[in-house]
């Protein structure tokens, strides 16, 4: 079984909707690697951004691992 990290986007901003944000394709082997890499990415990320538009939109992140699916 593989997971796959989902991440969003959002403002803590009435009226703001979270979106999908892009995070490298990886598949990992267990749930525990894949959701430590979602704080890494997270934080990684919000890091990145300058501190106005953080503090301004109160930007945060959402992310949850997926079991991979196969049709």
């Amino acid at each position: 079984m593989k997971y796959i990290l989902f991440m969003l986007i959002c403002s803590g901003i009435a009226g703001n909707e979270c979106k999908q944000i892009s995070v490298p394709d990886v598949r990992y082997d267990e749930y525990h690697e894949c959701i430590i890499y979602g704080y890494d990415y997270s934080s990684t990320l919000l890091k990145s951004m300058n501190p106005l538009t953080v503090n301004e939109f109160e930007i945060y992140t959402k992310f949850d691992c997926w079991e991979e699916t196969t049709i």
